[in-house]
């Protein structure tokens, strides 16, 4: 069992910036993929960001290229997702989830075996 719990989602206004961390916890060793989703109220649930943890290798969807970043700190099992230059279309509740081993593509949730409860994001004008 893997358990991941996220942090660091509040409001912000447009522009401004977040970094919300996916910090995990027990039987990591089979996890090769850590992915972070975002749904907005009344759409359907979006890949953003994926980290190949054993290559080191991400990828980003096109909406937050360039503005969001991944990074990770083994020490602590935890992997960041740095979001600058928030759009008001960025208000979501944003999940991190973890493949153990990930089962499809990148961008599918059902690739994934283990997701945290989410953390909201609000962006305003």
């Amino acid at each position: 069992q893997v358990q991941l719990v996220e942090s660091g989602g509040g409001s912000v206004q447009a522009g401004g910036s977040l970094r919300l961390s996916c910090a995990a916890s027990g039987y990591t060793s089979n996890c090769n993929l850590v992915g972070w989703f975002r749904q907005a109220p009344g759409k359907e649930r979006e890949g953003i960001a994926a980290l190949d943890i054993s290559r080191g290798s991400t990828a980003y969807a096109d909406s937050v290229k360039g503005r969001f970043t991944l990074s990770r700190d083994n020490t602590k099992n935890t992997v960041y997702l740095q979001m600058n230059s928030l759009k008001l279309e960025d208000t979501a509740m944003y999940s991190c989830a973890a493949g153990c081993p990930v089962r499809g593509g990148w961008w599918a949730p059902s690739s994934y075996t283990y997701w945290g409860q989410g953390t909201q994001v609000t962006v305003s004008s």
